[in-house]
Parts: structure tokens; C-alpha cells; sequence
């Protein structure tokens, strides 16, 4: 399918790697012109970007960095990309509520919801002037807050929320807002031997390699597979293209069959 995106353009965050960097490549391989932001940039990114920012984008100075030279690279900014966030896993993030400190929820709010707050808000008038399109990678944890650390659910659930705001209050402007919400995804959080799936493996007491053979049952994934980061990169390709121009507000589950509720 033509999704005719050449010569639009994009920014990408948390694009270094996983879920971002599948989605610059993605657009890139379509005509897009693409700055992806990441804390560390990969010799992958760069070789799809326009230009890339190396910033901390749960402060809104790095956000505010990146929309900035954005802008300056690329002249006005069509689609944004809100995929980075994550859990900030350390070995005592897996404890309960009276376990999680006020400093390690500030961070997983600003990593998963203000990081977008802030980068939306910087980009909102060059997208409203060029009517384009933002889609925000929440988790379908913010459904199941049992299944991920505490704070992080609750952060994610706050990001599908924000996107609801924004394609209300901008969707008659032009704005297209939607939330893609996925699973357990093969990324490095979950296959690398310092990220989280190891972290479980070990307070479970199992080797890392028999946590990610149980992940499907586990998970309760009813496809019996977890998903792949291009199978997200091609989701949000095709969102935010014209093929997609009366999505509005929608929030698309990408979990395998994960949550079992409609």
C-alpha cells in the first residue's frame, strides 16, 4: 500500500533503539524525513535521521532541545511520535506501593507522561499549521496496573488520557491524536540480560531464558507469541498517513490478546 508520505516529516522519541527506532525506520523507508531524540543515539538512528538530538526527554529542557532543533532541521513538524518511556528499572523497582517513593514516581511520570506533555506542547503550532498527526505509545499496563511496577501503569494510563484531551480539544483544528497500547514486545526491556525480564527472571528464581519461554502463557498472550517492534513500527506507519484521516482519539491494543475485556 502507498501510505503517500514522502516528503513529510517526523520527530521520533525515546528512537535509539526498540519500538522508536523500528518507527524511524519505518517512516524513513516511506519518504520521511525523520529527527529521532533518544538519551543515547545509535549508529541505527543515525542512519535513518535528517538529524538526531541527543537529550534526556523526562525533562522538559531536553524535550523542548529536541522539538527545537526539530524545527530548525526540518522547517515545520507533520507527525510526532511519543514512544519513549519505560519503567527506569533498577533491582528494588519491583516492590509494592509502600515500597515506591515519591522520587522514583516523579520519575516515571516524567519519563511516560510529562515527556510527551512536554514535547506535544512545543510542537502544537507547527502542527496545527500543518494539520498533521500524533501518536502516543502508551502500554496496555495503563489496563492492568497489577502487571507492571508501581507508578508506571498509573503513568501510562495519564498518557492514554492526554491523548484523549488533545484529539478533543485539537481534533476540529485539524489535529489527528492516537494512542497505540502495546504488550509485551520483544525489545531489549525484556530480552536483554540487565532489563526488567531479567530482573523477574531473577526474583522469580528462574533463568532469564525460561522467564522469555513462559512469557506467552504467563502473559495470558493468546496469539502465543509476543509481538516484534516493526509490527508497532508498521501500526503507526499507516496511522499516520491519510488512510488513517478519520482516526481520531482511538487507542489500538497491540498485546496478542493480552486483555480480555473489549
Amino acid at each position: 500500500m502507498d501510505l503517500d508520505l514522502t516528503g513529510r516529516t517526523a520527530v521520533v522519541t525515546g528512537a535509539g533503539r526498540g519500538i522508536g527506532l523500528a518507527v524511524a525506520e519505518a517512516l524513513a523507508r516511506e519518504g520521511v524525513r525523520v529527527v529521532g531524540g533518544a538519551r543515547t543515539i545509535t549508529p541505527e538512528l543515525e542512519k535513518v535521521s535528517v538529524a538526531t538530538v541527543s537529550a534526556d526527554l523526562a525533562t522538559s529542557e531536553g524535550a523542548r532541545t529536541l522539538i527545537g532543533t526539530a524545527l530548525a532541521a526540518l522547517g515545520e513538524i507533520d507527525i510526532l511520535v511519543n514512544n519513549v518511556g519505560g519503567t527506569n528499572q533498577d533491582r528494588n523497582g519491583l516492590g509494592g506501593f509502600l515500597d515506591t517513593d515519591d522520587d522514583r514516581w516523579r520519575r516515571l511520570l516524567d519519563l511516560n507522561l510529562f515527556s510527551a506533555v512536554w514535547t506535544a506542547r512545543a510542537a502544537l503550532p507547527s502542527l496545527l499549521r500543518r494539520r498533521g498527526v500524533i501518536v502516543n505509545v502508551s502500554s496496555v499496563s495503563a489496563r492492568l496496573p497489577s502487571v507492571g511496577p508501581v507508578g508506571y501503569s498509573e503513568a501510562k494510563a495519564a498518557l492514554t488520557a492526554f491523548s484523549k484531551r488533545l484529539s478533543e480539544e485539537f481534533g476540529p483544528r485539524g489535529l489527528r491524536v492516537t494512542t497505540v497500547s502495546p504488550g509485551v514486545v520483544g525489545t531489549s526491556v525484556w530480552r536483554s540480560s540487565d532489563g526488567l525480564g531479567a530482573a523477574i527472571a531473577a526474583r522469580q528464581g528462574i533463568t532469564h531464558e525460561q522467564f522469555l519461554s513462559a512469557m506467552p502463557e504467563q502473559f495470558g498472550i493468546a496469539s502465543g507469541r509476543i509481538a516484534e517492534p516493526e509490527e508497532l513500527a508498521e501500526l503507526i506507519t499507516f496511522l499516520v498517513s491519510d488512510k488513517a484521516a478519520n482516526i481520531v482519539g482511538a487507542d489500538y491494543a497491540v498485546d496478542g490478546g493480552t486483555v480480555k475485556t473489549a
